[in-house]
């Protein structure tokens, strides 16, 4: 608990981080509760109102088709909100688990694991994302498997190299000599003390997620219409810009927000974690 404490203390003395934390918690909120505080239909359509300024029914404005901006950008949040937690949570999943077994066991299985690493490594994420879309077809679900799978290398190959150096410690060998199996000695030790590692970059990949799963819908290979997404609704936006900039002002300005508050935290995070800030 002094721990925990401490950590704590070390991240809310970085004010960045905090402000970070507190749009988070908001966008968290609003993908969560939004939808229920608006009684519109971010599919409802209004030819006779396309591109309207902000006003007293439309406080965001509304887009090509007369739709809503604000109800739309509220439901947008909760798509992206399941599209990057949940690619985020299945590519850690697998890259923790991929990272575990390279670098406890190593010899053959640590060097295929690792040299298939680094084929993927070699490929721009974004890139390599576009590549898989373009192979499963576009879609929340596929999406979602894309950036789910680029993530696994970054994971794996950041897991290995905390393992590698705690196998070697002292209280790992105590395990082997008291007959611990290797199954209790990772589940019980290395994951555990592998954790810290792992939160900040899970939670650095959560705003890599954003950005390129709005990315993907931004080039029409991500979310697709009807369905309300900041990346798409940033592209449809895109030839207006001069004429009514508000239309991709606005979630321009959230994917950046939410993206640069999960980059603020993971560096609080970062700093809070680090082993050798634990004594001040």
């Amino acid at each position: 608990m002094l721990i925990k404490s401490k950590v704590l203390k070390r991240f809310l003395k970085r004010k960045s981080s905090l402000v970070g934390g507190i749009i988070i918690i908001i966008f968290i909120l609003v993908a969560i509760f939004g939808p229920y505080l608006t009684s519109r239909n971010p599919l409802d359509i209004d030819l006779r109102n396309t591109y309207q300024k902000p006003n007293r029914d439309n406080w965001l404005g509304t887009d090509n088709l007369g739709r809503d901006t604000l109800t739309r950008l509220i439901y947008g949040a909760r798509i992206t909100l399941i599209i990057s937690f949940t690619s985020v949570f299945l590519g850690t999943l697998v890259g923790l688990i991929l990272g575990v077994i390279a670098g406890y066991y190593g010899g053959l299985i640590d060097n295929i694991l690792m040299r298939t690493t680094d084929i993927l490594l070699a490929f721009p994420g974004l890139l390599l994302a576009i590549a898989i879309v373009a192979i499963l077809g576009s879609g929340i679900m596929n999406t979602m498997l894309a950036i789910a799978f680029y993530s696994i290398p970054y994971i794996a190959r950041i897991v290995r190299g905390v393992v590698i150096s705690i196998k070697g410690l002292e209280y790992i060998q105590a395990c082997e000599v008291i007959g611990c199996s290797n199954f209790i000695t990772i589940i019980n030790h290395i994951i555990p003390n592998s954790m810290s590692q792992v939160i900040v970059n899970t939670t650095l990949n959560l705003g890599t997620a954003i950005l390129t799963s709005s990315a993907l819908s931004f080039l029409g290979l991500g979310v697709q219409p009807p369905h309300p997404e900041w990346g798409a609704m940033l592209s449809t936006a895109r030839d207006v810009m001069r004429t009514t900039p508000i239309a991709a002002l606005i979630p321009g300005v959230a994917i950046t927000l939410v993206v640069l508050s999960f980059s603020l935290v993971g560096d609080g995070l970062r700093d809070a974690l680090d082993p050798r800030l634990k004594n001040n």
